[in-house]
């Protein structure tokens, strides 16, 4: 199960970098993961949520600027790569699956990011605007995150 939800969480960050590490902090913080004496244990501190939450809505707003680039440039898949591996990480430290967990976050983050830019692209292209797309990605990062974090309890 470690391994599937941080597969999950990887397609989360594929979505929107921000959502997952903010999700796995806000885990970490309210006891559904115990990262006490790993190096991870940053994620649960005080402040660590709410710095990442202001993150992920900065890039919820900035996502939907028609100068934010692709997804797929080098910068912004490596930072979905690297969003994808801290939170699979995250969520497999307290099982001792911490390389697993990291590389299902990885793999996912690869798979949802190609992925969400494909099916962002038809979804777009058949409601002929990109904005409702966008909306609808949001939604669909959002409650992952939360169902991933439910299932944490």
């Amino acid at each position: 199960m470690v391994y599937f939800l941080a597969f999950v969480i990887g397609i989360i960050a594929g979505l929107r970098t921000m959502t997952a590490p903010a999700a796995m902090s806000w885990a970490a913080y309210l006891g559904f993961l115990n990262l006490d004496g790993s190096w991870l244990a940053f994620m649960g501190y005080r402040f660590t949520p709410w710095i990442f939450s202001l993150l992920a809505l900065g890039e919820f707003i900035t996502d939907q600027l028609p100068s934010t680039p692709s997804r797929k440039v080098p910068i912004q898949f490596g930072a979905r790569i690297v969003s994808g591996a801290l939170s699979g990480a995250t969520l497999g430290a307290p099982s001792n699956a911490l390389l697993g967990g990291l590389v299902a976050g990885v793999v996912g983050a690869v798979l949802g990011t190609l992925g969400g830019a494909a099916a962002r692209s038809r979804l777009a292209t058949a409601l002929g605007r990109d904005l409702p797309a966008a909306l609808i990605e949001d939604a669909i990062a959002i409650i992952g995150a939360i169902l991933v974090v439910g299932l944490l309890r």
